[in-house]
Formats: structure tokens, C-alpha cells, sequence
């Protein structure tokens, strides 16, 4: 069997992967153009390198495992027609990014922005308006591994959580699952509104100003999931127009933020530059779940751990 990586590894994780299956072939080649793409029966890869030329050229391909949670960039539809095997990483960023949406949240809520402007001025003043979680209420938006361990930590602090996917199914972590049909009405309830929806046909701009809206003018909405789950520009009037009170983002609807973006100069938002998954332990991760599956794969199991389903997206 022969597996190409797409990406980086480091020396001793390659050694590692030989000692573990002797009897499959490793190749290591970042420009996927520049590998016999043919001869391979599976692609390890972040994904945005599949390209339909790709495929055409990967005759032996029966399995793609995609480094990262998203599949959006790549050509489902043709992958499925082929019968391609899709495996993701779904849930390796739930550490990091769970961790990242905590320390938004506590920095907002005990005014750490404020203070260090305050230290920069040299200025003593004890006036700073700051809140605590217990007792707030957050509602999420895809409350799956990642989603689940950030409720797992805000329930650490006493809040209140809603998880909000299709189905209303009970969720871990969450005080109550709702559906989506359900959001609207439900809105006015949270302090926090936290998404970390993938990009699918049915969550593009889910969020309309119908949204905004309903939520409390003091809300801090925060997307951590995908950009296009809002136009920009319809989230730009809402906080300019005090419907939300902060937005914290992390992605956005064309990345990267351009510098004539309005968000930029708004005092209620936190810009973070699609970071909040980053880690030193991601290709550690990653390696696991690629490990685990390979042995399945080599017994004939195709029944991987976080199958995609390419018509669904995820």
C-alpha cells in the first residue's frame, strides 16, 4: 500500500509511522503536483490541494484523510461519484479553540482589554465596568465535540447552555438542545451567542438581520465555525445600530479581512485572524486519527473513524 502526505511531518513521526506498518510505503512531498499521484491508494492531506485535476491524475486513490475538520474546498461531487473514502479530523480543535472562546469571553467580562489600554496611558482608574459568567446564558450554535467542550467549560462558570442543531438531539454539556427552527424565538434569552457551524447549503447566511435583531442589545455574538454563516455587511449594521452589544470573530465571509473593512474600526469587535484552532500539538493529533483509521483500513474496516459523507459536506 502506498500513502502519500501532503504536508509537513516531523522526522521522528515518520519514523514512527514505518516502524508501526512495515508494510506500507510512506512518501512525503508537499507540491502534489510533483508526486506519481497514480500510484497512490491514499492521500493524507489538508484538503485544499484536491483538485479535480488531481483526481484525474489519482487512478489508485480509495481513501483521502483530510487533516482538518472542513471539506467545503473540495470536489465532493466528484469524489463521490469515484466512491472516494473521506475521513476528517473532526474534534482535534476542540481543545484550542474551546480554550480561545473561554478567554474571549472572560477578557470581555472583566474588561482585560480596558486595563491593558489603561497600563498603556499609565492610568489609574478604578471605574471599569466588568460582569462575571455565572448565572448568563450562552446558546451554540453546533454543539458537536468542539461546540460540547466549550459548554463543558462555561458550565465550570455557571452558565447556562442551549445547543442548536437540526435535529433538537439532546447534546453533551448543554442544559437543553433546541432546533434551529427554534432559534429565533429562543435568541432573546443569551448573553452569548457562539457558532461554530461548518459552511453547508443550509447554514450559508443562516443569519439574516432577523437575527440580530432578536438578540440582546448587550449579546456578544461570536463566530468561530465559518464566515459566510452572516454577510459582513449585515453584521456591521447590527453592531453600528446597538443590536448586539460585541461581536468576537475569528472568520469572516472573505478571508483574509480586507483592510477597507469597516469591522477594523469598530470598538465592539475583536478581530482574530482564523486562529483560534491553532496548536503545537495539531499534527500530533492529527496523527492519531490517521493511525487508528490505517489499521482499519489494512483489516478491510472502511468503517473509519469521522467518516464524511461528500453529498452532506461533513
Amino acid at each position: 500500500m502506498n500513502v502519500l502526505f501532503t504536508f509537513k511531518v516531523k522526522a521522528e513521526q515518520m519514523e514512527n509511522l514505518t516502524s508501526r506498518f512495515p508494510g506500507v510505503q510512506f512518501e512525503y512531498n508537499n507540491e502534489i503536483e510533483e508526486a506519481q499521484i497514480d500510484e497512490f491508494e491514499v492521500i493524507v492531506t489538508y484538503g485544499g490541494d484536491i483538485s479535480s485535476a488531481v483526481l484525474k491524475k489519482a487512478t489508485s486513490l480509495k481513501w483521502l484523510m483530510v487533516a482538518s475538520a472542513g471539506v467545503e474546498k473540495m470536489p465532493l461531487s466528484e469524489i463521490a461519484e469515484r466512491g472516494i473514502v473521506i475521513s476528517n479530523v473532526r474534534g482535534i480543535h476542540k481543545t484550542p479553540m474551546a480554550e480561545s472562546v473561554i478567554g474571549h469571553i472572560l477578557s470581555l467580562a472583566r474588561a482585560l482589554p480596558s486595563l491593558y489600554e489603561q497600563q498603556k496611558r499609565k492610568e489609574w482608574n478604578t471605574r471599569v465596568r466588568q460582569t462575571e459568567l455565572r448565572g448568563s446564558t450562552a446558546i451554540i450554535l453546533g454543539p458537536g465535540a468542539i461546540g460540547s467542550e466549550i459548554g463543558r467549560l462555561l458550565q465550570a462558570f455557571g452558565v447556562r447552555t442551549i445547543g442548536c442543531n437540526h435535529s433538537g438531539r439532546p447534546a453533551e454539556s448543554m442544559d437543553e438542545t433546541i432546533q434551529f427552527d427554534n432559534l429565533l424565538e429562543r435568541l432573546p434569552e443569551a448573553d452569548y451567542v457562539i457558532s461554530i457551524l461548518p459552511s453547508t447549503a443550509e447554514t450559508k447566511y443562516l443569519l439574516d438581520e432577523r437575527y440580530f435583531m432578536a438578540m440582546k442589545p448587550t449579546a456578544t455574538f461570536m463566530n468561530f465555525g465559518r464566515g459566510d454563516l452572516v454577510k459582513e455587511s449585515i453584521l456591521i449594521e447590527a453592531l453600528k445600530n446597538g443590536e448586539i452589544g460585541h461581536a468576537v470573530l475569528d472568520v469572516y465571509e472573505k478571508e483574509p479581512l480586507e483592510a477597507e473593512s469597516e469591522l477594523w474600526n469598530l470598538s465592539n469587535v475583536t478581530i482574530s485572524p482564523h486562529v483560534s484552532s491553532h496548536s503545537g500539538k495539531y499534527i500530533e493529533r492529527a496523527l492519531e486519527f490517521f493511525t487508528e483509521n490505517l489499521e482499519k483500513w489494512q483489516n478491510g474496516n472502511v468503517e473509519l473513524t469521522n467518516l464524511v459523507d461528500p453529498e452532506k459536506g461533513y
